[in-house]
């Protein structure tokens, strides 16, 4: 056991450092938007403290704290005014044994109603409108997660183990499809009221294959526009490191204080983060979550740091500290928890507010009658 322990730290700290520079940056992003209210209320910074069936998504370790009764996890979003729209939902099921836990976790994300201009102009180079169509553009991703605790001598500890084996589907109307693959790793290491998590994301990199549908029409229209004909291609996702620890503050007999930080490690170049260099770019998190009696919770959180140029700068030389808020709430009922998240999009002068909920509801078995 100690062996298998020893392979995975190794995997998890060290793969990411050997794989550089021939990696497209920002591949996959809608992977990177979050799971549950409750994750993006407190910025993102879940890989420690996360313990329901969202950790499918955040660290697949957390995944066998579903011990009891299996888990339904669903929660929906709309960015930029609806134009995008963004859906995630999760299965937890846990075992006879109470030490393994098993789940499958399904993100949508997808923009409707594009116009395709492609034959706007004709051949006479008169423009009609008529040509226009419209198409949607769909990115999927199917996560399989398996997660298990290991025996530890002493009992305020624990220390669990996860994977995950992703299916990557991508659609940009008849053109373009991809299919990709992926694998996740994680650790979440427990010792009362301290929680350390680290998660190796696309640890032996995932990628996706493009292929492309274009009839002697379409390649007629690029040829002329000087357009460049896509061909099949693949496109690879460099390793992605998270580490984050947590502590539960107890403020009263049922008031309880959750801290969170998280530090997310990319190595596929320089990036617009708080440190930045050639091999690799670090990105911290930072979330609280305040609970009265496990029943009612309020959260606050921040990431996404960058520099951007100053709104009142006319020279475009100034440029300043921006980062992307977030708070929420929410509530148990018995068996039944709904969470509500408040977001933007870090934008200075015009903040793109998101309104995110999340539902969670505990699949209790029916008692036999006697």
């Amino acid at each position: 056991m100690r062996c298998q322990i020893r392979v995975l730290v190794l995997l998890l700290l060290l793969f990411p450092f050997t794989l550089v520079a021939q990696f497209r940056k920002y591949s996959n992003e809608f992977l990177n938007i979050g799971a549950g209210a409750r994750g993006l209320a407190m910025g993102s910074a879940q890989v420690a403290s996360v313990g329901d069936g969202t950790a499918g998504y955040w660290n697949p370790a957390a995944l066998v704290q579903v011990r009891e009764q299996p888990q339904l996890s669903l929660m929906h979003a709309e960015y930029f005014a609806g134009i995008g729209k963004y859906d995630y939902g999760n299965l937890a099921i846990p075992l006879k044994d109470g030490k393994r836990t098993i789940g499958i976790s399904v993100l949508r994300f997808a923009v409707d109603d594009i116009p395709n201009t492609v034959f706007l102009v004709e051949p006479d180079g008169t423009i009609n409108f008529d040509n226009i169509t419209t198409f949607s553009s769909a990115d999927y991703a199917f996560l399989f997660s398996y997660a298990q605790t290991l025996k530890m001598k002493n009992p305020d500890k624990k220390l669990n183990l996860g994977f995950n084996a992703k299916v990557i589907h991508r659609k940009a109307g008849d053109f373009a499809t991809a299919w990709g693959f992926g694998f996740d790793a994680g650790i979440q290491y427990i010792n009362k009221r301290l929680q350390i998590g680290i998660v190796a994301r696309d640890v032996t990199t995932t990628f996706n294959a493009w292929s492309y549908s274009i009839n002697d029409k379409m390649r007629e229209v690029f040829y002329v526009t000087q357009n460049e004909i896509p061909v099949k291609s693949t496109e690879l996702t460099a390793p992605k490191l998270i580490g984050g620890a947590s502590y539960n503050f107890k403020l009263g007999k049922s008031v309880n204080l959750l801290a969170e930080a998280n530090l997310d490690f990319t190595f596929d170049g320089r990036r617009n983060t708080v440190i930045s260099s050639s091999a690799v770019s670090i990105d911290p998190k930072i979330g609280l979550e305040a609970s009265l009696k496990d029943i009612f919770y309020v959260r606050a959180g921040i990431n996404n740091f960058q520099k951007a140029l100053k709104d009142e700068d006319s020279t475009y030389t100034q440029k300043v500290w921006i980062y992307q808020p977030a708070i929420g709430a929410g509530f148990r009922i018995q068996n039944v928890m709904i969470d509500y998240a408040f977001t933007n999009l870090a934008n200075q002068s015009n903040p793109l507010y998101t309104h995110v909920f999340s539902l969670k509801l505990d699949l209790v078995k029916k008692k036999k009658k006697k």
